[in-house]
């Protein structure tokens, strides 16, 4: 129990999360006097997403997680599920945007909305945050950054640079999981450009990778990759044993958001197709519909002059 109970540390984190929620319900509050109460009761629950997010933010650095990820390769693990599955989930489904743009002083929300989307200053910046909005790009991204902070190399430096693990590597896992999430859950007012199809392929092409790389770690492996692990004063589970429990839960608690996820959008499929057969053959890019990864022509809009081209009319049937 003490595992659990002590070493809680205080954050400076802990304000800017305070700092954060009073900032979104004065938008919150902005929002409601000039919207319909059905809107305002639906921001409200989702504000509950959006605060269920931070306290996860929390608890990866205020709680004992923090704390025993120093000495367990398994525990910084569960650290990162939570900094890349977890609270982005949360807060992409919170939709935290417009009442934190409102939450501004005065008139400065609505003046750095009009200035980001249609001022000469924000053009580099639409345009990166437009290439990072891409689906392709945000799911490659996801993938990149995971893989990235878990070779050898770049987790030792983490591990020993405060900068580098706080900045660069949760920062990277939190803003991956972010663009990634925003890819397949609604977060008014962005809105999602990605089909069911390429969707469920996503998710499936992430869960392997996430499979190959615990596989990496656990199976195709007989040492201890992480330098930092091995030897740890006070520490009496071996760190190859350490890195296969770690592997294990990158394996489990992984399937547990891209499964359900995988169902939704498969379910989607399903209502519109009329069937699991439908589905699954769109999945595999065998039915009717032609479907293409995201970004491609399954969803982008035919180029000027060039008009898109009809599907074949259909052979009359064959005389008796």
């Amino acid at each position: 129990m003490s595992y659990l109970t002590g070493h809680w540390s205080f954050d400076p984190f802990l304000i800017v999360v305070a700092v954060v929620v009073i900032w979104h319900e004065i938008g919150l509050a902005r929002l409601a006097r000039r919207s319909r109460p059905e809107r305002t009761r639906e921001r409200r629950r989702r504000s509950f997403l959006f605060y269920a997010g931070l306290a996860v933010l929390l608890l990866t650095v205020t709680s004992p997680i923090d704390y025993w990820a120093d000495d367990y390769f398994f525990v910084h693990m569960l650290q990162h599920l939570l900094l890349m599955f977890a609270a982005p989930t949360l807060v992409v489904a919170g939709a935290p945007w417009q009442p934190l743009l409102d939450g501004l002083p005065g008139r400065a929300g609505r003046a750095v909305t009009r200035g980001t989307l249609r001022g000469r200053w924000s053009r580099p910046l639409r345009a990166a945050g437009a290439f990072l909005l891409r689906p392709w790009v945000s799911v490659a991204l996801f993938n990149a950054v995971m893989i990235l902070w878990h070779v050898p190399a770049p987790f030792d430096l983490g591990a020993q640079n405060l900068a580098v693990h706080i900045w660069l590597m949760h920062g990277s896992f939190f803003a991956a999981g972010v663009l990634f999430w925003l890819q397949f859950i609604p977060s008014p007012p962005f809105r999602r450009r990605m089909p069911d199809v390429s969707q469920a392929l996503a998710l499936i092409g992430t869960n392997l990778t996430m499979w190959v790389l615990a596989m990496s770690m656990s199976l195709f492996t007989q040492a201890s990759w992480y330098s930092v692990y091995d030897h740890v004063p006070g520490v009496t589970l071996p760190p190859f044993a350490d890195q296969q429990i770690g592997a294990a839960i990158l394996w489990v608690c992984g399937d547990l958001w891209a499964i359900p996820a995988l169902i939704m959008v498969t379910r989607r499929i399903i209502d519109t197709d009329g069937g699991v057969g439908a589905a699954i053959d769109k999945i595999l890019n065998r039915g009717p519909a032609s479907y293409s990864w995201a970004g491609g022509a399954g969803w982008s809009r035919p180029r000027r002059g060039r008009p898109a081209v009809p599907p074949p009319a259909p052979e009359p049937p064959a005389k008796a």
